[in-house]
């Protein structure tokens, strides 16, 4: 029998990215139940953002411009590797101005956070609103290409002029909640729910949309009908 070996989905190297401190304010820390807690307030997280988008822009990474550089000494380098790495570098020193972005495609902020169980912040949507703010303020004060466009119609579409909404998950959840705001359907197929666990499920989520089906892989779908509080019993 093979042996439970637990792998990361997307393993990554050690960190060695150069990073600086942008204020001391706004966090704090205390010990409970033998333990260091570090709190974090919002506008720790909108300022961490703000930020963050701004050098993205900006800024290429110390590694990364070391290793264009190191194409302009490679004899093994051709004229055509030399002038592209030449002018990406240009470009580069443009770009930390400050004024221009390295790129004029902004394009959509997307956060990926991780928040550790010993660190503290208002949770939940608190935490997107103070992420959500950062961005809206880099895009709004700099010289950033707004791309986000919120659709009207099914034909008509408008920018929204802040490059909101963004992308913004993070793996933490509330206290001992668990986030269920992302479950809309519920397929109940094979052995079919119960009717009182079906009413269950929508007494908990109210707008829930509910299914039985009967069928299989092998011969196709034989029936499907959508069920709603208390008409959830398998017709047929």
């Amino acid at each position: 029998m093979v042996e439970f070996a637990y792998q990361e989905l997307l393993p990554i190297g050690a960190d060695e990215t150069p990073y600086r401190q942008l204020t001391t304010q706004h966090v704090s820390t205390f010990t409970a139940g033998g333990r260091r807690f570090l709190q974090v307030e919002p506008e720790a997280l909108t300022l961490l953002t703000q930020r963050a988008m701004f050098d993205i822009a900006h800024l290429l990474r110390p590694g990364h411009l070391a290793q264009l550089r190191a194409i302009l000494d490679d004899p093994e380098a051709s004229a055509n590797d030399r002038f592209v790495a030449l002018e990406l570098l240009k470009n580069a020193c443009i770009a930390a101005g400050g004024v221009l972005p390295s790129c004029q495609d902004t394009g959509t902020a997307i956060v990926k956070a991780k928040k550790g169980e010993l660190v503290l912040t208002g949770g939940g949507d608190r935490d997107r609103e103070a992420i959500a703010r950062g961005i809206f303020r880099t895009y709004a004060e700099d010289n950033l290409r707004y791309s986000q466009l919120a659709p009207l119609t099914t034909f008509d579409e408008q920018n929204t002029g802040t490059n909101l909404p963004a992308e913004i998950e993070i793996e933490a959840v509330d206290g001992d909640a668990y986030d269920t705001s992302s479950l809309f359907a519920l397929a109940s197929t094979a052995a079919v729910f119960s009717p009182s666990l079906k009413d269950q499920f929508l007494e908990r989520f109210p707008n829930l949309v509910v299914s039985d089906a009967v069928g299989a892989s092998e011969t196709g779908a034989n029936g499907h009908i959508q069920v709603v509080r208390g008409h959830t019993a398998m017709k047929g």
